[in-house]
């Protein structure tokens, strides 16, 4: 597949030039009026292949929105896509639908915004359709060898007609009419015969009924209105998520794979699989009732413990946004904020099992490819220089007759079988846990709001953007994201990606207000000594905050305003600046030291923000710098939470501006170093 996308690549890079811009349902205001160009309303109109789609959109009343100016996709079936969708729904013509399934088609083809098809990179869509779905994107050849980008795995933009621009967009004529399950991950699991073990196993543990459609009809977004801030010098508006989801993203183990690699035909064979694992992680629970096979639904048996640990608990929206999105900008091909040569991007997420996390990691650095592919995705991988777990691969997509993208999430195959056991707390997971803070909240992707937006594309900084044309940056009200409270004036603000912003995955959280803000943290793998950590990048214009980890005050209140070279810091002599990768490892080592027994750490050297051409690294800034929010003990069985109370007596900065990056969860074997010219990885 990665030979095969190069490829189709290298022939799309002639063919388009196109910047991605984004834009919302409604066009600028200023925009409104009348083009000398065709828009994508004349397109349709005009061409009498795509006669049949121009009637639907007639219907649907979005006619009028393809007439004005905006930045939009448009996916049209061709005729023929739509005589075959006919004959497959046993009717005769467009005729023969309501004016309801018309707006549904409609909005299925219509993205808000632009995508070339070299901008289609394998996995999905960042934005999502007008019917709120997400549109998976393959590369493949068509009947005459040419590479062409396949939607849903149905339908193949047509080679000779993609990438046409008309004054609002892109038109993409496809081959097939594109359609969304309204079913959820389980039920789509249910049809499909070769994860027939897993979905048994499903079934039996009640884990079935877990992932069914929930959603929170209470939840009003009109009933808030937008937000309005400044971050650093950058004026910005905010609103709220439009709905409140479960989400889940399911890795299914194969039953060939079951058989082959384990001896297992049937789901009291993965029960006893299942045992065999967790009688050892969970001893106290071998001889209880729980553990029956009779009483799979009880959380403390073996196999809901096997298979609760290979579901995540949200939508991950596609295989590209199980770890940061590719940006192609400029000189820049690689994931969003992280050098792909230097670190492998990571990401870790909670799953329904309690307390344990997943590690979803590319391959992208050559010397730890190991048995591995590289650009591939891989759970609870760990090849490096002292070990090599090859973890399960997650496989991009699945047979073309079976659906994995549900209504309320998704499900992938994988090659192998996941375990929360000794390799997992020992190995593959005892070390640095670096997690972007929209990766700790469930609800940031469920509703698609991480990583939203363009991120190659600054709004005025001097005008709150109300179009939301690049993207949109969100706050969350008290109660609406599990395990946040918070008490006085707060508000809790997402700032989307931008890629030249001193932020690790480019994106950002801020606290403004008289804040007073918990948050669980997330679960740690084995019980012992450990610190949190918090990535930021201070500036004048921030504030100053009290930490706690579990009600108790930790040090000092955190001044978000001094920068690591501040002579309050190291003293004056400190030479921050000097180029680190001309450092000796000796000289590396000191200067962790220093800075570690001040609680501080340089940023990642593996994170950079950019204009588009200039790689500027973290360890380089000293804005962009890790603080120690609490070193000790943690019970690894227990939730555990954060804090973050504001101190300042009078509005520092932009309202007490307090944001929050990254947190690193490090266990002691990694930052527990002492021998001289020994330090911690500066990865």
């Amino acid at each position: 597949m990665q030979s095969l996308r190069a490829y189709i690549i290298i022939a799309l890079v002639a063919l388009t030039g196109f910047n991605l811009a984004s834009c919302t349902d409604e066009p600028d205001a200023e925009n409104f009026y009348t083009f000398t160009g065709e828009m994508m309303s004349d397109f349709i109109r005009t061409r009498s292949e795509y006669s049949t789609f121009a009637t639907i959109v007639d219907r649907a009343g979005m006619m009028d929105l393809l007439s004005t100016y905006g930045h939009y996709t448009c996916f049209v079936p061709t005729n023929d896509a739509f005589q075959t969708y006919f004959s497959q729904k046993g009717i005769y013509s467009a005729d023969d639908l309501t004016d309801a399934e018309c707006d549904t088609i409609a909005r299925t083809h219509l993205v808000n915004n632009m995508y070339s098809t070299y901008e289609m990179l394998d996995g999905s869509l960042h934005t999502a359709n007008m019917n709120d779905r997400i549109i998976d994107i393959e590369h493949g050849l068509d009947v005459n060898d040419n590479p062409v980008v396949i939607l849903n795995r149905s339908a193949q933009i047509i080679y000779e007609l993609q990438d046409d621009s008309v004054e609002n967009g892109i038109m993409q004529p496809i081959t097939a009419v594109l359609e969304s399950s309204n079913s959820s991950v389980g039920e789509l699991m249910k049809d499909n015969p070769r994860i027939s073990i897993f979905y048994d196993a499903l079934v039996l543990t009640g884990l079935a009924d877990s992932i069914m459609l929930q959603e929170d009809l209470s939840w009003d977004p009109d009933a808030y209105p937008m937000y309005r801030y400044t971050s650093d010098f950058w004026v910005e508006v905010a609103t709220v998520p439009e709905r409140k989801r479960k989400g889940f993203t399911v890795f299914a183990t194969p039953d060939d794979v079951y058989a082959a690699k384990y001896n297992v035909t049937d789901v009291r064979g993965l029960y006893e699989l299942a045992c065999s694992i967790y009688d050892r992680v969970y001893p106290e629970d071998r001889n209880s009732e729980a553990h029956a096979y009779e009483n799979a639904t009880d959380p403390r048996n073996p196999l809901y413990r096997f298979v609760a640990y290979h579901i995540m608990d949200r939508n991950s929206n596609g295989w590209n946004k199980l770890t940061p999105i590719t940006l192609t900008s400029g000189s820049v091909n690689s994931a969003i904020g992280i050098h792909v040569d230097k670190m492998n991007p990571i990401d870790w997420y909670t799953t329904l099992l309690p307390h344990a996390m997943l590690k979803i990691e590319e391959l992208t650095v050559d010397k730890w490819i190991g048995a591995g592919t590289k650009g591939e995705r891989y759970i609870n991988r760990r090849v490096d220089d002292k070990f090599k777990e090859e973890g399960a691969q997650i496989i991009q997509s699945v047979e073309s007759e079976y659906d994995t993208n549900g209504e309320n999430g998704r499900y992938f195959y994988i090659n192998d079988i996941l375990k929360f056991d000794n390799v997992a707390t020992d190995i593959t997971h005892n070390m640095r846990i670096r997690m972007d803070f929209a990766t700790i909240f469930p609800e940031i992707m469920n509703e698609n709001i991480r990583l939203n937006g363009d991120p190659t594309q600054d709004d005025n900084s001097s005008i709150a953007d109300e179009t939301f044309k690049n993207g949109k940056n969100y706050y969350f009200p008290n109660g609406y994201l599990e395990g946040v409270t918070f008490e006085g004036n707060c508000a809790f603000v997402y700032r989307r990606p931008h890629q030249n912003f001193w932020s690790y995955e480019a994106d950002e959280f801020n606290l403004f207000g008289d804040y007073d803000f918990t948050f669980r943290v997330p679960p740690v793998p084995y019980t012992g000594e450990w610190q949190i950590r918090l990535g930021f990048c201070a500036l004048p214009t921030r504030g100053v905050a009290q930490i706690y980890f579990d009600g108790k005050p930790q040090g000092i209140p955190l001044d978000m305003r001094i920068f690591l070279d501040d002579e309050r810091m190291l003293g004056e002599d400190f030479n921050l600046t000097k180029q680190y990768s001309a450092m000796t490892v000796e000289e590396k080592a000191d200067d962790q030291k220093a800075l570690k027994n001040k609680g501080r750490y340089r940023g990642p050297y593996g994170g950079y923000h950019t204009d588009g051409s200039a790689i500027n690294e973290f360890v380089t800034n000293p804005r962009t710098h890790r603080v120690v929010l609490f070193q000790g003990q943690i019970d690894a069985t227990r939730d555990h939470y954060i804090r973050i109370r504001c101190t300042s007596s009078s509005k520092l900065g932009n309202n007490n501006e307090f944001m929050m990056d990254y947190l690193e969860l490090v266990p002691k074997s990694v930052y527990g170093v002492l021998g001289d010219g020994e330090m911690e990885d500066d990865l």
